[in-house]
């Protein structure tokens, strides 16, 4: 795989998508999707693909939550193809155990096996074990 820099961000930009991050990690996807479509449709470039990929993967948990199965496993495929362009550790984020869990997430939806207990997390890229 070829280097992808990093997303060239504001302070401001920084800030929001740490917040996103956060919004995730508590279970608030619909509002990580808000908050981190603000940061990308001001990019352009590689890194657009990266924040999309992140945000289709809000976008499927919180179908998941409503209820839609299928719309969760689309958005879920579509964001996990997206994030699968990008090095395990990539823009500060550990990306390797994030895109293990939602490959996970997405079998387990398409098979009809029990879904796993708890949504993933995105770690920052020295904390994921």
């Amino acid at each position: 795989m070829s280097a992808v820099p990093p997303p060239v961000l504001s302070a401001e930009d920084r800030a929001a998508l740490a917040a996103g991050i956060a919004q995730f990690n508590d279970g608030l996807f619909y509002e990580c999707h808000d908050t981190l479509e603000e940061v990308w449709s001001g990019l352009r470039g590689p890194s657009r693909d990266f924040l999309q990929g992140l945000i289709q993967v809000a976008v499927g948990f919180y179908h998941l939550d409503n209820g839609n199965r299928a719309g969760a496993a689309t958005l879920l495929r579509r964001g996990l193809s997206r994030l699968e362009r990008y090095p395990d550790r990539h823009a500060g984020f550990a990306l390797a155990p994030l895109r293990a869990a939602v490959g996970a997430w997405l079998a387990a939806l398409e098979s009809g096996a029990p879904l796993p207990e708890r949504p993933p997390r995105i770690e920052a890229a020295g904390e994921a074990s």
